[in-house]
């Protein structure tokens, strides 16, 4: 009942908490690290919770629905007060500054449109929130902080694109891969702009380069399987992830 069905989310969940925990850990960031797991393992029963109301019926899982949605606040709830017990209060600039794209993501979900690119891309961004968060609770200044959310999107959204194409192109349909192409491009730029200013390391645009590269030479081949596809994206996190903690760490 909890377990999502996109296995993409997984990774746009626990890339952010990943890297934040390693360039910033804490115990303040390990509470907002629960928080981010509760309310990704929270959207599937809320979206069955509110079909079955708006359908005004009550199903056996509609019962396990609202079970799961009280023990993923209940872990919330502890979460938070951890990292306002333990942590700098400034977390807090994160999480209202994905409000908007949470309120997008969740409002997609309610109304089954959250297999849209809108829609992805903003439940993207929202849980990268969670990078920014973790990094504020442990003392960072809001400039490198909120640069981590920048990479987790430069990682997010072309790769959003990238599966989009590759899955489109595999059920014998057109995929063009200027958007692409065109998205890595852009977070290439923007990161090396943030690691010009000294808020992130340059490992940050060398790693989504990178990526960019490898997206070019997949989609100018034949599109592999899915399960591939999604274990190469999960590999291509970890890889951003690992890159920017080693450029933070060795001052790269």
């Amino acid at each position: 009942m909890a377990r999502p069905t996109e296995h993409g989310g997984w990774g746009f969940t626990l890339e952010p908490v990943l890297l934040a925990m390693a360039v910033a850990p804490s115990l303040a960031g390990a509470g907002l690290a629960a928080v981010a797991l509760a309310v990704f393992l929270a959207r599937r029963p809320l979206r069955l919770l509110a079909e079955d109301r708006r359908s005004r019926r009550w199903l056996p899982r509609t019962s396990i629905a609202v079970r799961v949605l009280a023990a993923a606040a209940v872990v919330a709830a502890g979460g938070l007060a951890l990292a306002g017990l333990r942590g700098d209060p400034r977390f807090w600039w994160a999480a209202a500054a994905a409000l908007p794209a949470a309120a997008a993501q969740v409002g997609a979900d309610l109304t089954r449109r959250g297999r849209a690119f809108l829609a992805e891309a903003a439940g993207a961004v929202a849980m990268g929130a969670a990078a920014p968060a973790i990094a504020l609770a442990a003392g960072w200044e809001a400039g490198p902080a909120f640069a981590l959310w920048a990479v987790v999107a430069g990682r997010a959204l072309p790769s959003i694109l990238f599966v989009r194409a590759q899955v489109r192109r595999s059920k014998g349909q057109a995929a063009r891969p200027t958007a692409t192409h065109a998205a890595h491009a852009a977070a290439v730029a923007a990161l090396s702009a943030l690691a010009a200013a000294s808020v992130l390391p340059w490992t940050a645009a060398g790693a989504v380069a990178g990526l960019g590269a490898w997206a070019a030479f997949g989609l100018g081949r034949s599109p592999v399987p899915t399960r591939t596809l999604g274990w190469t994206q999960v590999a291509a996190g970890l890889l951003v992830v690992g890159a920017v903690a080693a450029g933070h760490y060795l001052g790269w």
